[in-house]
């Protein structure tokens, strides 16, 4: 897929993510619903600038990769090294603060909260995360780790062990609680939520 393809499969995949829908729910966001968030977001841009960094990297283009990585750290606070893989329509709701480096792996639709590190203490490996995972802010996720599908992680969180599909992680370090049948949903804070998207009192 070619760099336009690309930014094409960014903007319909963040535009799925800020509505909260997974490809299985059906349906795909309209090309007006695309271009919106892709003229309105941040996260957008700088999803747009890893990939033409990643062009320039495959196609040997001198200069280009290391000007961008610094239009983005300077401009949106965000550090995301040269040898990650991301996936389509990550959501960078707040950039500041963020770093991925290492070899870390992001899977689609994947909301970062902000102020979060994506990595490795020890060098001896990075995190994979799979689709649809919520990184609640100032949330650190360490090692060489796997973070299940539709996972969340909790504010402030630190990730040092898998996390599977689904469950929550919360604490220093973060300790994993397996939802079940009918537990309630969690708001982007990790409080419990009554269903309709608000914190339950």
């Amino acid at each position: 897929m070619g760099l336009l393809g690309k930014a094409l499969r960014d903007a319909m995949e963040l535009a799925r993510a800020m509505k909260n829908q997974r490809p299985e729910d059906g349906g795909a966001p309209s090309l007006k619903e695309a271009v919106k968030v892709a003229l309105s977001q941040d996260g957008y841009k700088v999803l747009l600038m890893s990939r033409v960094r990643e062009a320039a990297r495959r196609y040997h283009v001198p200069g280009v990769n290391h000007a961008l990585r610094l239009v983005t750290t300077v401009l949106y606070s965000i550090e995301i090294g040269n040898d990650i893989e991301l996936g389509e329509g990550i959501n960078f709701t707040h950039t500041l603060g963020t770093v991925i480096g290492g070899t870390s792996k992001v899977g689609s639709r994947v909301k970062f909260m902000g102020n979060n590190t994506i990595g490795t203490a020890k060098d001896n490996g990075c995190p994979v995360i799979e689709d649809d995972v919520v990184i609640g802010c100032g949330a650190r996720v360490l090692g060489p780790i796997r973070i299940g599908r539709g996972a969340f992680i909790g504010a402030n969180a630190v990730v040092l062990t898998d996390v599977p599909p689904g469950a929550i992680a919360t604490g220093i370090p973060a300790k994993i609680h397996v939802r079940r049948a009918g537990d309630p949903e969690v708001d982007d804070g990790g409080r419990p939520s009554n269903g309709n998207g608000t914190a339950a009192s």
